[in-house]
């Protein structure tokens, strides 16, 4: 079960030829997957292409039916492997992943397959999760693209420009015997449009219509002399196909504009942003035809060198607009130009800022900085200037109109996650037995990094958490702790992080959060998820798998119970016995349990039968105003409110209604022994007639109660 289901959406992708799809961009690629005769699919979830998983999960009938075999990957390197069936079969595969994070675990098969090259068409999709938005360390896949010799794609943020590129990946794959990697930043995975549809094209070669003789080609394996002869072609031979292809079929794009003598040369995806920018500077219209001409590349790897010797030429001056460093594009392109004779100044980075995301205020100043630079004769710079002053002190004015500077929000888990009683034991556990390393990783728990846990000292990679403690642990007076999620322990930190541990006879404290999924990306299923889907019910078991390869000391601990879980920490960090410790923090993903069993409370609501759902609150006479609890929990339902006593200023802790009643606030009050302020109530729907009866009886009894005590106070009065 993922974040969400597609189910509804997905029947879209049944549309025929001349048809209008209305939609998301995930969906559209998806569509455009099946337009092109794909005979496989593969990948691993992660920001921004997750999506792309989920749609294809929920549209396995369809796939099945056109003979398309699908895979949800075990990791990025797992899916990079699956284009190999390309290497010898003319058959069309494409896989994605989270870019560069993904791209780095695949790189070993990457390189190896661009090596080799393809016969059948290879695609690799990529959320290039790089800016503001992004969850990772901001690199970008442009590197990896020209130290193996892949074309790189980066089409337009619309569904016609989206949907062919996808087909024309393919086809440029095909020509040129190259894989092709296809990058969509998040705008462009959630971008909102319609295309005119093509027929779903079932594919040559597929699970209906299998191959019957198996290809062997000594010159497509990676071992020399093969590997000299594959250099060689890549360079000599598949390079030029690729211009060609791209020349030949127009996918890099030239829009003329009256402001002849000046030109921008921009990444497709970064199209929207430049002609937003334009458009507040009355520099394009509505329909997005703009003043100044652009050259548009759709296809950021590899340049054609004659179409931008061609664009430039003529132009006094030319604007480079590329984020991030190094600027692989304006380089080259500046050495394209000198080498051609052509003077035109090319700007970019001397305008631009040298790193980060180009949002909208980042477009309006270069761009405005370069008319500034560039004066134009049929252009009235000042006006130009003068609104683009106004549009980017907009945000001046409003950090001036609040006077003070709004609080910082960093992420943080959610309501009711098991894993927050995880860390505030840990929490419990240094301060009894002191400060301890935590080799962090990459999940949900991450955010145990943060206030007011600030668990974990380092961050390394997804599942590697394990791994990168080491080499710290040999160096520490006390033992090392190590987070996993099951979602990073199946992807990677089984074999290297436990069975390198084991190996080595390490001796340190691995914490496995074992919520059920990779909840960070949407909540996909992993092996050891409590729900499978239909065609896959088995489920592999963490404890099995770590008993299995040597680990002796395991435990499993119920997540939500801080106590048992600060008695087994401070006994695996104490116990005389050395090697690896396991313990293995069992809690269901609350997000997804809500998302479980709301149906199921909701039908039985609906036929009358009792159902029982439990709230924390907290006493105010009793509430000191401490707020330790809210220090140990952080729990975004426990906050705070006006203290309701005239005699005290402090304001006291309260849980507000997004309490979904996990326990964990009175489990802290028990384990740290903290105030006693905290109650719990149970809310009955549809009771018994006892369970009313008693009611009543009970609020008589309060009232009369509460009635004395306000006679009483009155008299003393």
């Amino acid at each position: 079960m993922a974040e969400r289901s597609f189910t509804n959406e997905v029947q879209k992708l049944r549309l025929g030829e001349g048809d209008e799809f209305r939609g998301e961009g995930i969906l559209a690629v998806t569509k455009a997957l099946l337009q092109s005769g794909v005979s496989y699919i593969g990948g691993y979830q992660g920001a921004p292409i997750s999506h792309l998983i989920d749609v294809l999960g929920d549209s396995r009938d369809l796939l099945e039916g056109l003979g398309i075999y699908f895979e949800n990957s075990a990791s990025e390197a797992g899916a990079a492997a699956m284009l190999g069936a390309s290497i010898n079969y003319p058959v069309r595969g494409a896989v994605t992943w989270k870019s560069t994070v993904g791209t780095n675990v695949a790189s070993d098969a990457l390189s190896n397959l661009a090596s080799a090259g393809v016969k059948g068409g290879a695609l690799i999709i990529l959320g290039e999760d790089y800016g503001e938005g992004s969850s990772i360390i901001q690199e970008r896949t442009h590197a990896f693209a020209m130290k193996s010799q892949m074309w790189l794609m980066d089409p337009r943020p619309n569904l016609t420009s989206i949907v062919n590129l996808v087909e024309q990946s393919f086809e440029l794959s095909e020509a040129s015997q190259t894989p092709v990697m296809l990058q969509l930043r998040i705008r462009a995975c959630h971008v909102y449009g319609s295309f005119i549809c093509k027929d779903n094209k079932a594919p040559r070669i597929s699970s209906n219509e299998l191959i019957t003789e198996p290809s062997f080609d000594f010159s497509k394996i990676n071992l020399p002399p093969s590997i000299y002869e594959q250099e060689r072609l890549k360079i000599d031979a598949r390079w030029p196909a690729a211009v060609n292809f791209i020349r030949d079929r127009k996918l890099n794009e030239t829009f003329d504009g009256e402001l002849g003598e000046l030109g921008l040369i921009v990444p497709g995806g970064l199209y929207n942003g430049v002609i937003r920018a334009l458009q507040q500077l009355d520099l394009a219209d509505t329909y997005g035809r703009s003043k100044i001409p652009l050259y548009v590349m759709n296809v950021v790897y590899p340049l054609v060198p004659d179409e931008l010797i061609q664009f430039c030429v003529t132009r006094l001056s030319v604007l480079v607009v590329e984020e991030g460093q190094p600027n692989y594009i304006e380089d080259a392109i500046h050495a394209v130009l000198r080498k051609a004779g052509v003077a035109a100044p090319l700007h970019g980075k001397d305008i631009f800022p040298m790193a980060g995301e180009y949002t909208g205020e980042v477009l309006l100043r270069g761009i405005g900085a370069y008319l500034d630079a560039a004066r134009p004769a049929k252009l009235e710079v000042t006006e130009v200037l003068a609104t683009q002053r106004a549009l980017t002190g907009l945000r001046q004015d409003g950090v001036a109109a609040l006077v003070e500077p709004v609080p910082s929000r960093p992420p943080g888990f959610c309501i009711g996650c098991p894993e927050r009683p995880v860390f505030a034991a840990i929490k419990l556990m240094q301060k009894e037995l002191g400060t301890v390393h935590v080799s962090a990783d990459i999940g949900c728990h991450t955010f145990g990094t943060l206030a007011p846990f600030n668990v974990g000292s380092t961050v390394l990679g997804y599942g590697l958490g394990l791994a990168s403690s080491s080499g710290i642990a040999p160096l520490m007076r006390n033992r090392v702790i190590s987070i996993m999620g099951d979602g990073g322990f199946w992807h990677n930190g089984f074999t290297s992080g436990v069975v390198n541990a084991v190996y080595n006879g390490q001796d340190s404290v691995l914490v496995i959060l074992k919520n059920g999924y990779t909840s960070a990306t949407g909540t996909q299923a992993i092996p050891s998820s409590p729900t499978q889907r239909t065609n896959h019910p088995m489920t592999l078991d963490i404890a099995a798998a770590l008993k299995g390869v040597g680990v002796r000391w395991v435990k499993t601990v119920p997540s939500y119970s801080v106590s048992d879980m600060l008695s087994t920490l401070k006994d695996a960090m104490t116990t005389e016995e050395g090697g690896l410790k396991v313990i293995i923090a069992d809690g269901e993903c609350q997000l997804e349990r809500q998302r479980r069993i709301k149906p199921i409370v909701a039908k039985r609501l609906k036929a009358g039968k009792r159902e029982v759902r439990t709230r924390f609150g907290i006493d105010d006479d009793v509430c000191t105003g401490d707020h330790s609890c809210i220090r140990l929990s952080g729990c975004p339902s426990l906050t705070i409110k006006p203290n309701p006593s005239a005699l005290r200023t402090d304001p006291v802790a309260t849980v507000n209604q997004g309490c979904v009643g996990c326990g964990l606030c009175g489990e802290n009050v028990h384990a740290a022994t903290l105030c006693p302020s905290f109650y719990k109530a149970e809310i009955i729907q549809n009771a018994t007639r006892w369970e009313r009866l008693i009611y009543r009886l009970r609020s008589s009894v309060i009232g009369m109660l509460a009635g004395a005590s306000r006679t009483q106070e009155a008299l003393t009065a």
